[in-house]
Parts: structure tokens; sequence; C-alpha cells
């Protein structure tokens, strides 16, 4: 028996999503839930073969994070990111962070099923009109290194810190232990980066660490 967790912050695709699964002999969805943290605890608890994750929930990061932090477990399952067709960059993030899989929400309840059966075997799962939208992203961001690498010269050191480890998906309270800084100071940091790139959250902020060279 395939073990199913999933987490989407609207009722609606959250019931949808029980609905496919339940039709399925083969795969049991043993829990559920509307936010990255939860998410991250369901996959703790109930050590499950795959988990489907909405990759923009409640925070505009919460799917990242919650992604990144299953994968830090000590038996990550495979994990596809549910995602729609306004988010090439938080598909490239989770491609980043592990990502097994790309699925769009209103996949067929049938592809739904082929989708997880193959990420339980180890296989990966990647909806056609994503994989286009990839490539495409892929080539921006190509475009977009040198701009990156200027913005970023425009920070101070300690900055080009921050937003370096923001890339790497960590939390403030994270990034303070790693450079010796209180979490106050830390946001500070942060917000005064985010002005600087002009960068409305820290996803945009992460993308552009990963643009300028600072994260490999």
């Amino acid at each position: 028996m395939i073990k199913v967790v999933f987490a989407d912050d609207e009722e609606l695709v959250r019931s949808g999503l029980r609905t496919m699964i339940s039709v399925a002999p083969d795969i049991e969805l043993v829990g559920e839930a509307a936010d990255g943290r939860t998410a991250v605890e369901a996959a703790r608890r109930l050590h499950p073969d795959v988990a489907l994750l909405d990759i923009k929930m409640r925070a505009p990061d919460d799917g990242i994070r919650a992604l990144r932090a299953i994968q830090t477990l000590p038996e990550p399952p495979a994990v596809a990111m549910l995602t729609t067709f306004d988010v090439d960059e938080y598909v490239s993030l989770a491609l980043r962070f592990g990502a097994n899989g790309f699925l769009l929400k209103d996949i067929e309840p049938a592809a739904l099923v082929r989708a997880i059966r193959d990420l339980a075997r180890g296989g990966a799962v990647l909806d056609p009109s994503v994989a286009a939208r990839m490539v495409n992203a892929h080539r921006d961001e190509q475009r977009a290194a040198a701009p990156a690498r200027r913005l970023l010269a425009s920070l101070s050191d300690r900055e080009r810190e921050v937003v370096a480890l923001i890339g790497k998906g960590l939390s403030n309270a994270e990034i303070g232990g790693t450079l010796h800084l209180s979490e106050a100071t830390v946001k500070g940091y942060v917000s005064a980066v985010l002005s600087k790139i002009g960068a409305a959250n820290r996803v945009q902020a992460a993308l552009l660490a990963y643009r300028g060279g600072l994260v490999d």
C-alpha cells in the first residue's frame, strides 16, 4: 500500500485530492494539511511514501520551506509540488531543493494516481506544460544572471551573506544562528535587503541568490 500525505491551503483542492486518491485500491491517504508546518509534522509522524505539496500556500514560501524540511527527514518521501501556471520562480526553487515532480492542480484523477505510483517507485513526474514553462524560465535565468550580479554587488558583505542563506531556505532564526546575530537583527537585514534589491518577498530574494551565483 502506498501511503500519501498532501498539503494545500484550499479546502476545495484538498477535497478534490481526497476524492481522487480514494478510488485507488493500492493508495492510502494517511494525512493532510492546510499549511507547510503541519505537512512537515505529518510527514515526520506518518512516514508516507509520497507527499504532495501546494507550492505556494499561506505564506509565499510555505511550500518551498516545507519541501526543504521534509528533505531533511531520515527517510524522506518522494515529493511532488502542486502548482499553477503563474509560479515559475517557485518551480525553479523547488527543483533546486530536490522536488521529485511538478503537477498541475487541475490534473485528471487517473493521471494523479499514475503519478503517485511512479513517485512511489522512485520515478519523477512532470506535467508537460510545466516542463515547457521551466525551459523558458531557465532561459530567463540565464539572461538575468548579469543583472542579478550587479544587484548583489550593491549590497554589503553581511547583506550578501544574508541573501545567500535566504537562498538556502533558512529562516530568520536559522540565519541568526549561522551568523551569530539576534533574530531581530536578521529581520532588519532581510527588510533592508528586500528593499535594496526590489524584491517583494524572500522567494524572489532566494531566486536572485541563485541567479547571481551566491548559491550553487
